[in-house]
């Protein structure tokens, strides 16, 4: 297929001339087309989707569009010249107008259906036709594919208009949430969790939209007013945007017998995940079974070791279902997240997610989203017995790798990596969950209680920039400390153990806090930062924006002290329970 990369250049991309020379558009040229789209793209009414992997599609371009801002560091790494991101070509293609974008690139774009699985149960009922062939991307529309210094990257257009998908909506994006996942593609990036990445942002002067939102204020848990936003469109980019919930649709469609075609498309759009994302793991000259298998072995790992990113920095999907959860292993879809203040095993920032995509709870989430995918590729399986159960047996094993991982983690965050021992893990699990007890009795902000940890302290004091309760006279908060400095003693204790568990190379207190300091960030991207952000948008000011993508792409560096002020403190009381702030509808 499409795998087979050229090498990589260094030549820098200035034009939108340069970058449509490496436009390659593999989703569309190997794979199905849906045969009741029209050929020129204009299908933007909602309809069912029979068969076929892509809808060609135009984007609606926004009205007067304006620049916003783009990722430096993504364009850095791409090898774009930051003056493209505000010449009028790009401008026009990247705000939804593609009807002159230069040869090769094409004037059409696409979008894509997939089924919809919640917490490992698939619903039909949402869909307006009751029969899930309206599901699928209702205002997010691919409109390049190509292959940029050696690497494959599909751009997609988020609020880029109505699709077959879009279920009756509008098809558009606001300003505000537009800004929300624009800084957390980077910020993740930056944490070293694997994202989607943010290109660009354009904003209409003159076109508006009615959206459901929270009046100043508010404790109300959902948006109590309906206010008017201006619309923009923001640029994603990924190595595909492929979801556990595409398979299962194929996988549904051919359990079913819908259509003649239905094993050969499930097939296709294995075979396409593979070479898009699992190429370099992947031979081409197995058999389909064969990476069929392999293919699970791999999402596994990157299924289980995303989640434990997540839980690393504090981050909560929010609503993990499948149509949100990309093949690749990366985190997709920015729109009911949020980075916990106050350590909460429930903490859940979308009103209407529920406890099982709470934060401690995603590893569940994931195991029922992983569940689905070794569904869909049963199919392929069904007459080779052998590798039926050598899935099943991957499948079995998922909460043993998640459970891996997640030890993994907490060891890095607690500097004792380097205890390999059984007796010693036993107690760096038992350490955890007496520290997991006094961080929500106390309660603690989980960012900075674990920033300020990897600097080793003496004692607690300097423990207690983290706590949200800390009245010292008060007789309950004097036991708390004694809880807490039995605590400390007891990791402490631990710590001297890491740092002779290598006798060939031991490591110094001094090595352990840098790389725990690595791994614990010191700024996380949080709503009641970003609010102002948006806030000021609205009045044409998007200084906030570029600070906050400042700070939020180097979250683990020692920044100034006005940054560390302003940005490395505790949340303020009238800011809890607050809507917009503390929780959020499904934001658009």
């Amino acid at each position: 297929m499409t795998n087979r990369l050229p090498q990589k250049t260094s030549s820098t991309i200035s034009t939108l001339s340069d970058l449509a020379k490496l436009a390659n558009y593999s989703l569309m040229d190997t794979l199905n087309s849906d045969p009741d789209a029209t050929e020129n793209g204009a299908d933007h009414a909602p309809r069912q989707v029979f068969t076929g992997h892509y809808v060609p599609v135009n984007p609606t371009p926004i009205k007067d569009p304006e620049y916003v801002a783009h990722s430096k560091t993504f364009f850095s790494e791409l090898g774009f010249a930051d003056s493209m991101a505000e010449s009028s070509d790009f401008v026009r293609m990247f705000s939804g107008d593609i009807s002159q974008v230069p040869e090769p690139m094409r004037k059409v774009g696409w979008a894509s259906g997939y089924a919809l699985s919640i917490y490992g149960t698939e619903y039909i009922q949402q869909c307006p036709f009751q029969t899930g062939n309206g599901y699928g991307d209702g205002r997010a529309i691919s409109v390049l594919e190509g292959v940029i210094n050696g690497r494959r990257w599909e751009m997609q257009l988020k609020g880029g208009g109505r699709t077959p998908y879009c279920r009756g909506a509008d098809g558009r994006a606001v300003l505000r949430s537009s800004i929300r996942e624009f800084l957390a593609q980077e910020h993740m990036h930056a944490l070293s969790v694997p994202t989607s990445r943010s290109l660009s942002l354009y904003v209409s002067k003159t076109e508006k939209v009615k959206r459901p939102w929270y009046s100043q204020g508010t404790r109300s848990e959902n948006p109590d007013m309906l206010i008017s936003e201006a619309v923009a469109i923001s640029t994603r980019v990924a190595p595909s945007f492929i979801r556990v919930g595409q398979l299962e649709l194929f996988a549904r469609r051919t359990r079913q017998n819908e259509h003649l075609n239905a094993m050969v498309e499930l097939e296709k759009i294995v075979l396409h995940l593979i070479d898009r994302e699992y190429a370099d793991v992947v031979d081409r000259q197995l058999t389909t079974s064969e990476k069929v298998v392999l293919l699970a072995r791999e999402f596994r790992s990157r299924l289980t070791l995303l989640v434990a990113n997540w839980i690393r920095v504090g981050f909560c999907q929010g609503n993990f279902n499948s149509d949100n959860c990309a093949v690749g292993g990366f985190t997709l879809d920015y729109g009911p997240f949020g980075f916990c203040d106050v350590f909460n095993p429930y903490y859940q920032p979308w009103t209407g997610g529920g406890g099982h995509f709470a934060f401690m709870n995603q590893p569940n989430a994931a195991q029922r989203n992983f569940d689905m995918f070794c569904s869909a590729l049963r199919p392929l399986l069904a007459s080779h017995q052998d590798y039926l159960l050598e899935l099943d047996e991957i499948q079995s094993g998922f909460s043993k790798v998640m459970h891996t991982q997640m030890e993994t983690m907490w060891a890095a965050k607690l500097g004792l990596s380097t205890l390999n021992t059984a007796s010693h893990k036993a107690l760096c699990n038992v350490l955890f969950r007496e520290l997991e007890t006094l961080m929500m009795q106390t309660p603690v902000d989980y960012t900075i209680f674990f920033r300020e940890l990897s600097s080793i302290p003496d004692e607690i004091g300097q423990l207690k920039k983290s706590f949200y309760n800390n009245s010292p006279d008060d007789t309950e908060s004097k036991e708390m400390d004694k809880r807490w400095a039995v605590w400390l003693e007891k990791w402490k204790t631990l710590l001297n153990s890491a740092c002779d568990a290598n006798a060939r190379s031991p490591r110094t207190i001094e090595e352990i806090s840098r790389q725990m300091k690595l791994v614990n960030p010191k700024y996380i991207l949080r709503e009641w930062f970003v609010m102002p952000a948006y806030q000021q948008a609205t009045a044409g000011d998007y200084a906030l924006i570029r600070e906050l993508q400042d700070v939020m792409t180097q979250p683990y560096a020692e920044q100034s002290k006005d940054v560390e002020d302003k940005y490395y403190r505790l949340k303020p009381p009238e800011f809890f329970e607050v809507g917009g702030l503390s929780h959020l509808s499904c934001s658009s």
